[in-house]
């Protein structure tokens, strides 16, 4: 017997590869597919709190290859070009218009740079100008475009340094704006591919338990710790608009900057050592001080320790002061929050944080004026008597809304709402905010009545709203109501409530976003503002509708379908079918049965989209819903594998029970979890001729302290991890399986390395599959070339083994008679 085993391994050793390799370069799909993947895009859109000016960006659906492969570093959870000193992975704009409401075209901007490569986008104070970068091959530089005139204006030269972000802000006097500058004495970073180490890397645990996340581009040596210092330190720099500059302050590593309301203070916060290897920048030390507009210190107000160690659970967070702002209804009030459960949520205690309020010189402890039950989320200010808060708790996926007087805090606040998150039907809607002199958004008040506007999904379908509510006992009055049954409304915003004044945008199947006004004082007053035009023409005769279904136990499932041009409902035949999905999480089954997909959302084909194949002669159930639901106590992941089989076969019965599609042609694809989806349902059911997973994991037991919505850790579940693991049933798989992976995966927990491994599994037990890894790209893919072979590799996938399945079964059949 050893005799035996020792021959075989000698075997391998001569003939390790085994594996076939394609020699392959970068393919495109059919021009079914090709012609709605090269079309140029619609601009998106900015618009001024008035309502009065909009600003038209204009970029490429997708970067090049080159682009991508520019010189890239990944230190501390960031990517970054350490040539060009700005996120390596940054998405440009390449050019500008601008137009008034009421004019019928707009205005190219004059002055752009060549080859513009334009990002972070800040208006000025008084609206009258927009900040804007733009990178060059030698660095990124600011510019200011001027909006009455339509002009680019060029204020430095390539010395900004936007690595940690947030690299312009506006001064109050709206002409000069706070930058972020290359320090004069940063020196040479470390080529840490060649540099001859000194030691080795050590990492110590004293006891103290931290549960992290499978981060990604971490800090992994002292290298790469002396790397990020010089590409995170900035000075800050004042310049004015007539081109002149003054330091500010010395070198740091900043990351964020925010000015008071009345432009008085200004709060920075920078990063300090000691570093981690196992955790991201933000979690690093930090000090936050104050300062004066002149650039004095006035006081210290926070410092946070290296955060490594949090109690386990989504709900954990640090202790002492955390999530300081500026109240914006006021001139210069200092907030800030602290947790009164040490941060850990298996305490108990009535209220789990409390918020302060600090004034000038910000010295000392602030008043207490608010204490939320559960983990606090953020305040809507008002004015002296009227905020609103909000508190939420994942575990339980509840939310509260408070009204609280924050000048009498010895006040009960008022519990307006207090509501399951999931459950989209009664979404009261957010607050309409308005502009107050600081140039702030503060809460719309008409005495004790605020405003709401709500996104309107219900049984019966979406329709948008607005209401007025009384602040006193949350009672609401209807001021409008979307009525449209074949196109779909969305408020955007609410330009003069009062007046009854809202920009809308408005779209169908086939017609593309437009953005209007509308008076909902006279129902059919509404304004015509943008007139982008349909680049998606070859998909207007496609079929759509959201079908409802239901699984074996009852609970109401719904997905979006579509059918090919030309498709007889009246006399069906059989087509092949694709079912894209994405599973959710819920902690009751009347949230994960609500509807909330539109038959009338403009049809869309991005990168990651199925809806290419309508046009290839595929029926497609895209976002079909795949609810898992744990009530009570149990864990929605205690029963996943159940309940993913039944969601599918569900989905499959809907369609073909219409007589739509062919039940032995069907193929089911996701990416990132739902590329874990498609690899469990493809080892635990028969129910699909195919699967294509994009940038998935697979082996949980490589993210051993959580991953997506599970709090336990493997030790606390490990049949859990086990059960839900593809990897470990890869002796299951039977199904034709496509893995796709971008090799520069930034995702937490999803690294290159999940699909090589399950690919390694897959074919060392001799399933059908094929790994694609897309070089530079990273969680989601972004060179056209990418894209474009992306799309090729699922359609030669999708026609061999789910079209023509049939075909390629008798032709396998046939090869092995043969021999």
């Amino acid at each position: 017997m050893k005799k035996t085993i020792l021959s075989i391994f000698s075997f391998m050793l001569c003939f390790p590869a085994l594996i076939a390799q394609e020699d392959l370069t970068y393919q495109k799909p059919p021009k079914e597919i090709l012609e709605l993947v090269d079309v140029p895009l619609a601009p998106s859109t900015i618009l001024d709190s008035d309502g009065e000016m909009m600003v038209f960006l204009y970029r490429d659906q997708y970067k090049s290859i080159a682009e991508l492969s520019e010189e890239e570093l990944r230190l501390g959870g960031l990517r970054i070009n350490p040539v060009t000193n700005i996120n390596s992975r940054a998405r440009y704009y390449k050019n500008l218009k601008v137009k008034s409401i009421d004019a019928k075209s707009a205005t190219q901007v004059k002055g752009l740079p060549e080859n513009a490569r334009l990002a972070n986008f800040s208006w000025s104070p008084d609206e009258s100008k927009i900040a804007f970068t733009h990178t060059s091959n030698k660095g990124v530089e600011l510019w200011v475009l001027h909006l009455k005139d339509a002009r680019a204006q060029k204020l430095t030269e390539a010395k900004l340094n936007a690595n940690m972000r947030d690299a312009t802000n506006w001064f109050k006097d709206n002409s000069s704006i706070l930058v972020k500058m290359l320090p004069e004495d940063r020196k040479d970073l470390i080529d840490t591919e060649t540099a001859v180490p000194t030691g080795p890397t050590i990492s110590v645990s004293d006891g103290e338990k931290a549960q992290n996340r499978t981060y990604q581009d971490l800090l992994k040596n002292p290298n790469d710790e002396y790397n990020f210092e010089q590409l995170a330190r900035s000075e800050l720099v004042k310049v004015n608009l007539d081109g002149t500059s003054e330091k500010w302050m010395d070198a740091k590593m900043y990351s964020s900057i925010s000015f008071s309301p009345n432009g008085e203070y200004i709060m920075v916060n920078h990063i300090k050592k000691p570093f981690s290897y196992l955790v991201p920048y933000y979690r690093f030390p930090s000090e936050t001080n104050i300062f004066t507009a002149n650039g004095e210190l006035v006081n210290k107000v926070n410092e946070e320790p290296l955060l490594e160690d949090l109690p386990k659970g989504f709900m954990a967070t640090q202790t002492g002061r955390r999530n300081l702002q500026w109240r914006s209804d006021k001139p210069a009030s200092l907030i800030y929050v602290k947790a009164l459960d040490e941060g850990d949520p298996e305490v108990e205690v009535e209220f789990r944080d409390e918020v302060f309020v600090l004034e000038a010189p910000f010295s000392g402890e602030g008043n207490s004026i608010l204490k939320t039950k559960d983990r606090f989320s953020g305040i809507t200010w008002g004015n002296d008597e009227i905020a609103i808060a909000n508190d939420y708790w994942w575990n339980t996926r509840n939310t509260r809304t408070y009204v609280f007087n924050p000048s009498k805090p010895s006040e009960t606040p008022e519990i307006i709402f207090d509501r399951n998150y999931q459950d989209r039907y009664s979404d009261p809607g957010r607050f309409v905010t308005t502009k107050n002199e600081f140039g702030q958004s503060i809460l719309k008040l008409d005495d004790e009545d605020a405003f709401l506007l709500g996104a309107g999904y219900s049984e019966e379908g979406q329709f948008p709203f607005a209401d007025k509510i009384d602040l006193e006992n949350g009672k609401t009055e209807r001021l409008y109501q979307s009525d449209y049954n074949d196109k779909k409304e969305t408020l955007v915003e609410a330009l003069d409530i009062e007046k009854g004044e809202i920009l809308v945008r408005i779209e169908s199947a086939t017609e593309y976003p437009n953005y209007y006004i509308r008076d909902i004082d006279k129902k059919d007053d509404i304004t015509q503002i943008t007139s982008f035009e349909n680049p998606f023409k070859s998909l207007e005769n496609v079929s759509k509708e959201v079908i409802t279904y239901e699984r074996e136990d009852g609970l109401e499932l719904n997905g979006t379908l579509y059918l090919p041009a030309g498709f007889d409902k009246e006399n069906p035949e059989e087509h092949p079918m694709i079912v894209w999905a994405y599973p959710r999480e819920y902690k009751d089954k009347n949230s994960a049965s609500q509807n909330t997909s539109n038959a009338n959302d403009f049809t869309y084909p991005y990168y990651g989209s199925p809806i290419y194949w309508v046009n290839r002669g595929y029926v497609v159930l895209d976002d079909a819903a795949f609810p898992i639901i744990g009530e009570g106590k149990e864990e929605p992941n205690d029963s996943f594998r159940e309940q993913l089989v039944a969601n599918g076969k569900a989905a499959i019965d809907a369609v073909a029970e219409m007589g739509y599609v062919d039940r032995d042609r069907v193929a089911v694809g996701g990416h990132s979890y739902g590329a874990f989806m498609t690899a469990n349902l493809l080892s635990h059911s028969n129910l699909f001729a195919a699967g294509i997973a994009r940038s998935g994991a697979y082996n949980r037991t490589l993210t051993p302290f959580g991953f997506q919505s599970e709090e336990r850790s493997y030790w606390e579940a490990p049949e859990v991890y086990y059960n839900m693991s593809p990897f470990m049933h890869a002796d299951k798989m039977k199904t034709p399986l496509l893995l796709i992976h971008g090799e520069a995966d930034n995702n937490s927990g999803t690294y290159p390395m999940q699909s090589e491994r399950y690919f390694n599994a897959l074919k060392g037990l001799g399933a059908t599959a094929r790994l694609v890894m897309l070089p530079k790209e990273s969680h989601g893919y972004s060179a056209k070339e990418s894209v474009l072979h992306v799309l090729w590799e699922q359609d030669e996938w999708l026609e061999k083994y789910v079209k023509n399945k049939k075909e390629a079964e008798n032709i396998e059949a046939s090869e092995e008679m043969k021999d």
